[in-house]
């Protein structure tokens, strides 16, 4: 029997479907309002009723974002997958640039996000349970820009400490179809809370129109930056660097991450002169121990010769990354380096690193460990990480210390508080911080309407007596 509604002839089915979703609505309100939405028009009773239609969203996908400092753009003038490196760009301190992650890995994420209960967890709503919001910080500079939106230096109004806001826009993102690598991304960033040297999410959240991740601020600068300072680092202190990046890098491996994109930019020092890995949008997840994976990305100077051939690769390369920065540490350029890409390539393929006698026989021995073009035989192939750490070149190292911190930096940045910007960018520190960042009245267009709904399980705080740590 039909029932006459407004016009609408709704069968006794259609309207215990509306009630459900009503009912769904009023038990599970605190689960986040936009988990909600995405749930309530994906019901086909709703969603085919004409007044509800405009409501849907596109399921539009979104760009991969760096977690601190800038977003990344592909070169159109580099081949698919790469960004510049040091042969297409000026050395400059805060260039930074996203590589395209290619078609096949998009299928990968899929597959990742609704295999990892991350992506589920009812916790995933906290800061739509606990009213986090824009307005709950005073957003003093911004530090750093890029295609999808800014990082601001922000000082938390309740507890005054001091974050990294990243403000992304959503529709941009939706624009650009990279979504799901952005909350794959949030899934790394999750998995950080427990290592001292990667950079740390302490919540995400979101409104209408835009995605806030509020991560560890650091403004010690690039090690980039320091590199090019002072040209080649002693060997005592490109062994620390060293060695807590090994330490970074085990760590991600044991969580079966691959970080690919291991570069001197991509990696900061803080206030004390610790480093800390930042930037996991080319991570891959779910690799095991054995795995191997094929998505061509990177960065020319540290690619290793199996992703240039394009053939299978594994967590080695993060090995072989980690031998070509410490090279760069040691002698003052990529092991690789030429202006000519074609020839960079070709030594990278072909040639022996030059290991000059200024470096200790372990150093060199390691390097040469690291930088083995055969991945099956390269340092790290047989027991990973272990086999850094017990490398000769890592013996002054004692690990429980350095985890711990209790091994002081042979290098403390020249910072008189966390509000010293001299390591970032003036041309971002200049910019004047606009008012809308407190606000979450935009005008509600078609692209506000699917942007609203787009990232559920996006919001994520941490657990229980952990919040503004």
């Amino acid at each position: 029997m039909a029932v006459t509604e407004a016009g609408c002839d709704l069968t006794y089915c259609k309207m215990r479907g509306i009630v459900g979703v009503l009912t769904a609505f009023i038990k599970e309100r605190k689960m986040g309002l936009n988990d909600f939405i995405q749930r309530l028009v994906s019901t086909p009773h709703i969603c085919q009723h004409p007044a509800r239609r405009p409501l849907a969203p596109n399921r539009l996908q979104a760009n991969p974002v760096c977690p601190l400092f800038r977003d990344k753009a592909l070169n159109p003038l580099l081949p698919d997958g790469l960004s510049p490196g040091r042969a297409a760009r000026p050395f400059s301190v805060e260039v930074n640039n996203f590589l395209k992650i290619e078609d096949n890995q998009n299928e990968e994420v899929d597959d990742q996000i609704l295999a990892n209960p991350m992506f589920l967890n009812p916790r995933s709503s906290l800061a739509e349970e606990t009213q986090i919001k824009p307005c709950d910080f005073d957003y003093l500079k911004i530090i750093g820009k890029g295609s999808f939106g800014k990082v601001l230096l922000a000082r938390h109004k309740e507890t005054t400490k001091y974050y990294a806001v990243k403000v992304l826009q959503k529709k941009i993102i939706l624009k650009k179809k990279e979504q799901k690598h952005i909350m794959a991304e949030r899934s790394v960033l999750m998995k950080n809370i427990q290592h001292p040297f990667l950079v740390g999410l302490h919540f995400s959240f979101q409104t209408t129109d835009k995605l806030y991740f509020v991560l560890d601020y650091v403004n010690g600068g690039e090690l980039f930056y320091h590199l090019q300072r002072e040209r080649v680092f002693l060997e005592p202190r490109a062994r620390f660097y060293a060695s807590e990046i090994a330490s970074a890098l085990g760590y991600l491996h044991s969580l079966h991450i691959v970080y690919r994109d291991l570069k001197p930019e991509n990696i900061l020092l803080d206030s004390q002169g610790h480093i800390v890995l930042t930037d996991f949008g080319l991570c891959k997840e779910g690799l095991e121990p054995n795995g191997t994976t094929t998505t061509f990305c990177g960065t020319p100077e540290y690619l290793a010769p199996e992703v240039l051939q394009k053939q299978a690769y594994d967590r080695t390369v993060d090995w072989w990354c980690l031998g070509s920065v410490l090279y760069e540490m040691l002698y003052g350029l990529p092991p690789f380096y030429s202006r000519n890409t074609a020839e960079m390539y070709s030594n990278i393929l072909h040639k022996a690193p030059v290991l000059k006698p200024n470096v200790s026989n372990s150093g060199r021995e390691l390097l040469e460990g690291l930088l083995h073009k055969d991945r099956t035989q390269r340092l790290g192939a047989k027991d990973d990480f272990m086999e850094l750490k017990h490398h000769s070149f890592f013996s002054p190292i004692n690990w429980d210390d350095l985890m711990a911190k209790k091994i002081t930096p042979p290098f403390i940045p020249s910072v008189s508080g966390p509000t010293d910007l001299r390591h970032f960018d003036p041309e971002f520190t200049h910019m004047p911080v606009s008012s809308s960042l407190c606000s979450d009245m935009p005008a509600v267009t078609s692209s506000i309407r699917e942007a609203a709904g787009a990232f559920p399980g996006f919001s994520y705080g941490p657990p229980d007596g952990h919040a503004f740590m």
